[in-house]
């Protein structure tokens, strides 16, 4: 499906829909509680149905009304094995991982698109270490996998310059384990603050985790209390459009975002401040005014998902030059990110440079109109949305039914804010 954008002003005010992560978390939260849980105003997508419907497949009971999300978790009768499709779902493969490995059945997981080609070798080795058995079908993919616990506790060693998630997954599954582990992390750690809300969202659940620069302490035994889990509004999906106000010179207010709880796209907000664009920040809603006239140099290692909306901001300050650094693991998403954002300036008319690691971007002042059918990535389809209101003429962009997988509403959203510019014919 293609959609058309034609190029326009963003201004008016929007609350975003509720945050894909921390909908996520909730749910396994409210899984590992053993007892009824609500999630309350979840983010209803792609991605988060796919974790849903993996906990029922793990025994959980799960009901989607409008606005309320119940986990009854059930014990599991019998010992056949059990399947979870976690779709192209990265946090549900790697959040519902570490949950199978609690289990002392057989867990199968499958997935689709990329998903089988992304990094899970050394969630496996960790689980291993502690005690699963781990099968891999294929050779160099991930998916399909057999998981078979149940884990015990122990100490492991995570890489935390690949994924956050990883750290994320074994910090909510390894306090249902008896006894303490420790957990040392090696190399940088990117996305910390992903980190952050996962534990945020288990002192929620009544969970403790001891953590120190380096480290971290789990105990064993703890009991996730039962509740009913309000999910925040969502940052990433903000982010989009606060771009879209910055970059088009208009005025955009986005309300409902509860800044206690933490979300690394936050980010976006200091990236156009330092753009050029006005940021003021209200009681109940953060506005950004453009344009936007400075080149910046950023690093967006902890806000990875920030990369293609960023690469196309840059593109479009005429005559400046922007540097995005960090982030290597951009490149193991749905798609290579790091390549699409550098297609995506190109396509507009921008200058990249890729080197070390690095976009060098020098934006246009002339920008194109996009001809992008084939794009599959929520983020980079949604972040081509935003840089088709600053073309001389429409753009055509596909797959527009990507942005499923986080933000369905995304097309109705960005149409209420934008007023249309006339274009030549």
């Amino acid at each position: 499906m293609i959609r058309t954008v034609n190029p326009g002003v963003a201004r008016g005010g929007i609350a975003p829909p509720p945050s894909k992560s921390y909908t996520h978390r909730a749910l396994v939260a409210g899984h590992l509680s053993g007892r009824l849980s609500r999630v309350l105003r979840p983010l209803d997508s792609d991605d988060t149905h796919a974790t849903a419907r993996g906990l029922a497949a793990l025994g959980s009971q799960v009901r989607c009304s409008a606005g309320r999300w119940q986990i009854r978790p059930a014990p599991v009768v019998g010992s056949r094995q059990r399947t979870i499709d976690c779709r192209e779902s990265g946090t549900t493969l790697r959040f519902l991982t570490a949950v199978a490995a609690l289990s002392d059945r057989p867990i199968r997981l499958v997935g689709r698109g990329r998903l089988p080609a992304r990094p899970m070798d050394k969630l496996y080795e960790a689980l291993r270490t502690l005690g699963a058995q781990v099968r891999t079908e294929r050779a160099g993919r991930a998916l399909p996998c057999t998981i078979r616990g149940p884990i015990g506790p122990g100490r492991i060693e995570v890489r935390a310059d690949e994924t956050s998630q990883h750290l994320s997954a074994l910090l909510m599954a390894l306090p249902r384990v008896e006894g303490r582990s420790e957990i040392r992390l090696r190399g940088r750690s990117v996305s910390r603050t992903y980190i952050d809300a996962t534990c945020a969202v288990l002192r929620a659940h009544g969970v403790r985790i001891h953590r120190r620069a380096h480290d971290y302490r789990i105990d064993g035994g703890q009991a996730y209390r039962a509740t009913a889990f309000t999910v925040p509004g969502d940052a990433s999906s903000a982010a989009y459009f606060w771009a879209a106000g910055a970059l088009t010179g208009g005025r955009v207010s986005v309300r409902g975002i509860d800044r206690r709880w933490p979300q690394a796209d936050l980010l976006l907000l200091d990236i156009v401040r330092r753009m050029g664009a006005a940021v003021r920040y209200g009681r109940s809603a953060t506005e950004v005014t453009g344009p936007l006239h400075r080149g910046v140099t950023v690093d967006l290692t902890d806000a990875p998902d920030l990369y293609p909306l960023v690469g196309v901001l840059a593109a479009l300050i005429p005559g400046q030059k922007s540097r995005l650094r960090g982030a290597a693991h951009v490149r193991f998403k749905e798609s290579d990110r790091y390549a699409g954002t550098a297609r995506l300036v190109r396509a507009l008319g921008g200058r990249v440079r890729a080197s070390g690691g690095e976009l060098t971007i020098e934006g246009t002042g002339a920008p194109r109109p996009l001809v992008l059918e084939h794009l599959d990535d929520h983020r980079l389809v949604m972040s081509a949305a935003v840089g088709a209101l600053a073309a001389d003429a429409p753009s055509r962009i596909g797959d527009a039914r990507a942005v499923r997988k986080s933000f369905p509403g995304f097309w109705t959203s960005l149409s209420l804010l934008v007023r249309e510019r006339e274009t030549a014919s």
